[in-house]
């Protein structure tokens, strides 16, 4: 993993398995921090370059003074100069133009999530509508250990607010891992509230004196799950406000590719360190399940060509109530009906619409199977 700082050159090198570049040769931005404000360093990069974006821009916390715990040891808040702002206007200036910066370098089937606690992130969903962004979710991150409100006057503020979005309303074509998600989370379907830890522990990058790097470092089983939903092995992510690296670091490890924007020496140092010290995944550990919809089209007819049914062939239904001639073209005919698998199996039910792979059944030894098997054969064929 390579720093590139302000006004330094970096040299390409042979990069086949990114895709989409047209060219074997790596992009000297990418796996790479750049050094600077987020908006003049994104201007360093192609448009529509990258396919997902995971922004955790400054708060604006707004802090009033120093808090102390009851015992008045005083709590290491986010009180940095990069999240202070001089008024609401300075703030939504700001957002609008990393916004826009995003917005040129996102790719148009790309998709952008933003973090945020109440301070900001009603305002940031704002602007983002603003410029045509389309929003997909609100992810809730429920904090299983949230800090404690010392004061005892409001409520313990024990969740921040995502938002998913596409770069319009018109996106088509842009990555939802439903079934990955769905086999991670035990068959079920991925809600939008996520009861995930803050981080703790060993995952939390302290310097020499045994003090947090930086105050508001994500964990890693946040941007797992962002990454693990919204991109593909090979996709390049794109993390506007770097920090220690924790949206890079996850995408090494997932197979992706990152490009982080940080202006914070300290912040740089430690992310540098912390990605070059992890070994990526490989290979198939990386493949994520796919639903029927992402799997490659196989029309009926090349059951045939692939001599899997002949014409005369007879289906029926799983029950033999129905049954169906295959003829030479692909179409079924059965009494005076005629027409693909789908329209002959809703004609013979009086119904509607029918899903003709699992509808009608062919005879292979003393079992009835579905047509669907012979298609699911023909895939497992081909090539990956």
């Amino acid at each position: 993993m390579s720093v590139l700082r302000t006004g330094a050159s970096a040299t390409a090198s042979r990069y086949p398995s990114l895709p989409g570049t047209g060219s074997d040769l790596k992009p000297d931005w990418l796996d790479t921090i750049l050094v600077g404000d987020c908006v003049a360093a994104l201007e360093r990069l192609p448009k529509h370059s990258v396919d997902v974006v995971f922004a955790d821009p400054p708060y604006n916390l707004q802090l009033g003074g120093d808090l102390h715990r009851p015992d008045q040891s005083r709590v290491d808040a986010c009180d940095d100069a990069w999240d202070q702002f001089a008024s609401f206007e300075a703030y939504d200036a700001f957002t609008r133009a990393w916004l826009l910066a995003i917005k040129r370098v996102l790719k148009p089937t790309g998709t952008l999530w933003v973090i945020g606690s109440y301070h900001n992130i009603f305002r940031v969903g704002a602007k983002m509508q603003d410029l045509g962004f389309w929003l997909l979710n609100d992810v809730v991150w429920l904090k299983s250990n949230p800090m404690p409100n010392f004061r005892g006057k409001r409520f313990t503020n024990a969740h921040e607010t995502m938002i998913w979005a596409t770069p319009s309303k018109d996106t088509k074509g842009y990555t939802f891992n439903y079934e990955a998600l769905k086999a991670f989370n035990d068959d079920l379907q991925m809600r939008s509230d996520w009861h995930l830890p803050l981080c703790t522990g060993g995952e939390r990058l302290k310097d020499d004196n045994g003090d947090k790097v930086h105050p508001t470092q994500k964990p890693e089983a946040l941007l797992y799950r962002v990454l693990l939903s919204s991109t593909n092995p090979g996709d390049v992510v794109l993390d506007p406000f770097f920090g220690t690296g924790t949206t890079g670091a996850v995408a090494k490890k997932l197979g992706r590719h990152f490009v982080g924007v940080e202006r914070e020496r300290s912040y740089i140092e430690a992310a540098t360190k912390r990605i070059a010290a992890i070994e990526p995944a490989e290979g198939m550990v990386l493949e994520t399940v796919k639903g029927k919809r992402a799997q490659k089209r196989i029309p009926f007819g090349s059951l045939l060509e692939a001599g899997l049914l002949k014409p005369g062939a007879e289906l029926t239904c799983s029950r033999g109530k129905h049954r169906a001639i295959v003829r030479a073209d692909g179409s079924l005919a059965s009494g005076d009906f005629t027409g693909s698998i789908h329209k002959v199996g809703a004609l013979v039910q009086g119904a509607e619409a029918c899903n003709g792979w699992t509808y009608w059944h062919f005879t292979r030894g003393s079992l009835l199977e579905p047509i669907d098997t012979l298609r699911e054969e023909i895939r497992s064929s081909m090539p990956r």
